[in-house]
């Protein structure tokens, strides 16, 4: 089979982008030649990969070579990279993170990548916390932030650690304690976040031996708060979210203590992209990064 680069690289582009046009702009190519490129990949493959229409979607063929796609342009890219002189640490690296990982530690990794790597631009792709190893994996990120990972590369690095915390209203009873038991938050009503915290809010329960049930699920953090606010329930979410809290909420420790750990890491099944090494290699280790919420909060 003689695919390209080219026409893989348009096909990733145009899904990406959204459109022909904005791949074209991205690539810096002709419209035409983008439409080219991917007519040339159907007649390789057989069928159509895209539907086109008011937007653009996959095929079922698209579907099926879309993760190869992106798995062999990630490692093009690595070794474009790789090939560059070591002291020529330019180029953009993509990099996915969840969103509460992303509003209360994301801005100060960036800071930080901004001054110790200047010819280094990093991307962000925001997501949850089920797509993340996927992402890395699959090479629709180069790296990524993952939670408490159980199948990421060994030269992941731990860069901090948070805690799960109860949210709710200020003027809620149990907003008095200083600890609020996990028991207690069933009984309120249980908000949770199919984005990603669901499993794990399920997993603490089972470890302290209690009944996991909700009220409600949800799966934007920002309709969760939204819930919480009107007085719909309770929710447990990491305690780095608590920079998207509203004021009319607040963040409490639960009892007993649920830890959560950030590892920044590429992929385990492929050779890493330089630009990620890189970021895990000048970001500092885990030290009193720990994002802890006192009874203040």
């Amino acid at each position: 089979m003689d695919v390209s680069l080219s026409q893989l690289r348009a096909f990733v582009a145009v899904l990406d982008r959204g459109s022909f046009t904005e791949a074209a702009a991205q690539l810096q190519m002709s419209q035409s030649a983008i439409s080219h490129a991917i007519a040339g990949l159907e007649r390789v493959v057989g069928g159509p990969v895209i539907r086109r229409g008011s937007g653009v979607s996959l095929t079922n063929v698209g579907s099926q070579i879309l993760p190869h796609a992106r798995a062999a342009l990630a490692s093009i890219e690595a070794m474009e990279s790789a090939l560059r002189p070591d002291d020529a640490l330019t180029g953009v690296v993509r990099l996915g993170a969840v969103p509460t990982v992303y509003q209360g530690l994301v801005p100060e990794l960036l800071a930080n990548w901004a001054a110790r790597l200047p010819g280094v631009a990093v991307q962000i792709y925001e997501g949850d916390d089920d797509e993340m190893l996927e992402w890395v994996e699959a090479g629709v990120v180069d790296a990524a932030i993952l939670t408490e990972p159980r199948n990421a590369s060994p030269d992941g690095k731990l860069i901090a650690t948070d805690e799960f915390c109860a949210v709710l209203r200020k003027d809620h009873p149990l907003a008095e304690l200083e600890a609020i038991p996990l028991a207690e938050m069933l009984e309120d009503g249980l908000i949770v976040s199919t984005g990603g915290c669901e499993g794990e809010v399920n997993r603490m329960y089972a470890e302290e031996q209690l009944s996991f049930r909700y009220s409600h699920r949800v799966r934007e953090i920002s309709t969760l708060f939204h819930m919480v606010g009107q007085g719909l329930g309770v929710a447990i979410v990491p305690s780095l979210g608590r920079a998207m809290l509203p004021d009319t909420l607040t963040m409490k420790p639960l009892s007993p203590s649920q830890p959560r750990r950030l590892v920044l890491s590429g992929p385990s099944s492929r050779p890493w992209h330089p630009l990620a090494r890189a970021l895990v290699e000048t970001v500092a280790v885990d030290k009193t990064t720990t994002q802890k919420v006192g009874a203040s909060v």
